[in-house]
């Protein structure tokens, strides 16, 4: 029997605060079809979750909070309760398919049994078939989440889990800390002094960082910015759609203009809220999109470990800026600056630190916080890192991989990126009744990268004219 970190229960009080929210995450993983027969899905699925404990057990409460809840084994487990078969009205197309997805992804989950869901969804078109997995957050991030995917498919056993570390700040630092080196006892004495040295000027260094970020990330959650119809109360349904770009496509931007694949994501994500507050008549401003972007701290040791291990950086997007290549070169120079300041250390030392205070206090403040209104902090951008080649399930091959986020908190829209093979893939969960217009949102998001390669094709045929110029001069003396 294992406890919840505070962290991973915070979920559950963040839900209990509002009777409109489901903090689930889901994947919406699209495959060629045929799809299998039911009875031997369902076999193939209770074989490979049988190495994720998590999948069969299910929460345990105490009265009054006293302690963090508890995972338990479920004596009463059986498939039959979590795999359900379903098949889309005709024609079974993005429209009918999406709108499964945001009917189901709204709706709480039974805490008295685990905590997932796998629907297998039939009657889609050009010949294809989905499912979509559903866990909750308490169970994991979505990092967890893309490893519990990856355990689903047929080769699962083959995949690099270095594909996934290479884009996770956390699991890129290996090295041995310096509090490691000191006691290790093959060190020279000259060498131990210069760590001892290293060791206190560090901690200095780290402690007025994570004192700046923690005053950063106070007063972005605390201040209360200029107000848009992108906050407020929410409704129990939701409406849900996605984006699909090339991760070539994105690579050239970022050799362009010397940026990272989640600049150039954040950029399109920009351009998607600057034309959705335009369409309401509401004016763009500097301080209108503060934006949570969580930031992974799971390190290579812990990818396959079901929990949640994220901090927090709360960036403004530029969408008062209308020009897309300087939206981009915006928006990577306020992140670089975000992650200047500390505010990631300080987000993850808070979560540490959190966990040393006793439940009930935490349990009660984090009920206190998200029952505040709140207008800092507008919308929720995250990203995961998925596989980077194709999979299969059950000889069927993987085609789409769609992320799916939870929103809460009065963010009355979340979006997902996740990578998988070739391309991006960008997920957008909102509530129904404030955001009609969530696929030319999605839409935009593809024509804002569309412009960025347009523009990167430009500038790398100007620097290939100019080489070749200067080329030329040199032969000629």
């Amino acid at each position: 029997m294992e406890q919840l970190t505070t962290l991973d229960a915070g979920f559950l009080e963040a839900e209990d605060s509002d009777r409109h929210t489901s903090l689930a995450i889901g994947g919406l993983v699209v495959l060629e079809g045929p799809p299998p027969d039911h009875p031997s899905l369902v076999s193939m699925l209770s074989t490979r979750i049988s190495g994720c404990r998590r999948f069969i057990q299910k929460l345990q409460r105490h009265p009054f909070d006293l302690v963090p809840p508890r995972w338990v084994d479920d004596p009463a487990f059986t498939m039959d309760h979590h795999v359900r078969r379903v098949a889309l009205p005709q024609p079974g197309g993005a429209d009918e398919l999406f709108r499964f997805v945001a009917d189901h992804m709204a709706r709480r989950m039974d805490r008295d049994r685990p905590l997932w869901h796998i629907w297998v969804i039939e009657g889609l078109a050009d010949d294809r078939w989905a499912m979509l997995i559903k866990v909750h957050h308490c169970i994991g991030d979505g990092i967890a989440a893309s490893h519990l995917f990856t355990g689903l498919c047929d080769d699962s056993g083959d995949t690099d889990a270095a594909g996934f570390a290479g884009h996770i700040r956390g699991a890129r630092d290996t090295s041995p800390g310096l509090w490691q080196r000191l006691a290790d006892v093959n060190v020279s004495p000259m060498s131990w002094m210069s760590d001892l040295w290293n060791v206190s000027t560090a901690i200095g260094s780290a402690a007025v960082r994570a004192a700046r970020g923690t005053v950063e990330l106070s007063a972005g959650l605390l201040h209360q910015g200029t107000g848009t119809s992108l906050n407020g109360p929410m409704t129990s349904m939701r409406r849900y759609s996605s984006a699909k770009v090339s991760l070539e496509d994105v690579n050239l931007i970022c050799q362009a203009y010397d940026v990272t694949l989640n600049d150039v994501a954040l950029a399109a994500l920009t351009e998607g809220y600057r034309g959705m507050l335009d369409r309401r008549g509401e004016r763009p401003l500097p301080e209108s999109m503060r934006t949570l972007v969580p930031v992974s701290t799971r390190r290579s040791d812990a990818l396959g470990q079901t929990d949640n291990r994220v901090s927090v950086m709360l960036p403004y997007l530029p969408v008062e800026e209308e020009n897309p290549v300087r939206r981009l070169q915006l928006v990577h120079s306020r992140l670089s600056r975000t992650k200047s300041t500390g505010q990631r250390q300080a987000g993850s030392a808070f979560v540490s630190a959190a966990n040393y205070v006793p439940f009930p206090v935490t349990a009660w403040a984090v009920r206190l916080l998200t029952h505040l209104p709140q207008n800092g902090v507008t919308t929720i951008a995250t990203n995961v890192p998925g596989p980077s080649r194709t999979l299969h399930i059950m000889g069927r091959k993987v085609v789409d991989v769609l992320p799916v986020p939870p929103i809460a908190l009065q963010l009355r829209t979340g979006v997902a990126m996740l990578s998988y093979a070739d391309h991006l893939f960008f997920g957008v969960l909102a509530d129904f009744d404030t955001m009609p217009d969530v696929d030319e949102f999605a839409r935009s998001i593809e024509a804002s990268v569309a412009h960025l390669v347009a523009s990167a094709k430009r500038r790398k045929m100007i620097r290939e004219r100019a080489e070749r110029r200067r080329l030329s001069l040199v032969a000629t003396g």
